[in-house]
């Protein structure tokens, strides 16, 4: 287990009880009331920490290297039923934009999402989880499928932004996601989404658009990340901690806000503590408000939709 810089006093009780009970099996004396106080004090510190995170640590649990992505979610959710589709029709398969076909239960999704990597060569093949224009056209075609044959969307967002590069904007990057918010308005089946990781910029807008949004406790969701930020306004990324809290991109600053409609919990500890407590509690979500929605016409689905978003940013003095 890796542990961040805030996390270091929980990895020093976790090893003084590691120690204690290996002391425990290889003598005879008994550490039982030992290990059980080291167990309590590990408790009551995760609690302390967990419970009073800034928005910087929040988004430092969101890239946490042992956070489940995308795939982790979907074979978990949807376990053998999930059936990968590949390509935009046009130009390649975008392999930072995953979807396909799943269940959950005896319901049908078509899923969605970015994928990060788990090492240097996965990061790359998968580009650091940054979609190429091909990646969000790939995502509309699995979208308009769905609506074809009558299937919910969920669209699982985990991205530090889209693709920047020369070639991407070659190929029509604004273009491609700015279709994708047009079309999801009007998509005429349920959509779900749910921020799992990073919610940054364009590259999450671009399969964001939902009846409901849901983010995990401990992500983001901004036009902008914290580093970025920093380097525009002070010219350096060591003003990272300060722009993270003036952006306001925590679940709770976006529920307060109403750009949101709920916030998962998770375990003590983060997404990353434990998995599949955490795979249960979004499979529990999304079947909850996929059950809200179920009953809507397509009228009733693309009129609310558009009325959620249309009252976005309006500010009353």
């Amino acid at each position: 287990m890796e542990y961040l810089d805030f996390e270091l006093p929980i990895k020093e009780l976790q090893e003084q009880y590691e120690k204690a009970c290996k002391i425990g099996e290889e003598s005879d004396v008994d550490v039982t009331k030992t290990c059980s106080d080291i167990e309590n004090k590990l408790e009551a510190t995760k609690k302390d920490i967990y419970k009073n995170l800034t928005p910087w640590q929040r988004v430092q649990l969101s890239r946490h290297p042992n956070r489940p992505y995308t795939l982790d979610y979907i074979n978990a959710i949807c376990g053998d039923s999930f059936l990968e589709l590949h390509g935009d029709r046009n130009f390649k398969d975008d392999k930072a934009m995953i979807g396909g076909l799943g269940k959950i239960g005896d319901q049908s999704y078509m899923f969605i999402g970015q994928q990060k990597g788990y090492n240097t060569k996965t990061r790359q093949y998968r580009n650091f989880g940054m979609s190429n224009p091909e990646g969000y056209r790939k995502a509309l075609r699995l979208m308009k499928s769905a609506e074809k044959f009558g299937i919910p969307v969920v669209s699982l967002i985990d991205t530090p932004g889209a693709y920047p590069g020369l070639e991407a904007e070659e190929r029509g990057q604004g273009e491609a996601i700015a279709r994708n918010i047009l079309e999801m308005t009007r998509l005429k089946v349920p959509i779900i989404v749910v921020i799992i990781g990073e919610g940054a910029s364009g590259g999450a807008l671009g399969i964001g658009v939902g009846d409901k949004v849901l983010m995990l406790e401990n992500t983001w969701y901004s036009v902008i990340s914290p580093e970025s930020c920093s380097s525009i306004l002070w010219r350096s990324w060591e003003f990272k901690e300060q722009a993270a809290a003036a952006l306001k991109l925590t679940a709770t600053d976006m529920k307060k806000q109403k750009l949101i409609d709920l916030i998962v919990k998770e375990p003590l500890g983060g997404a990353h503590n434990n998995r599949e407590e955490t795979f249960q509690i979004v499979s529990d979500a999304i079947k909850k408000e996929y059950n809200k929605l179920k009953n809507l016409s397509p009228k009733e689905l693309v009129k609310n939709r558009m009325d959620k978003y249309s009252k976005m940013g309006v500010y009353n003095s």
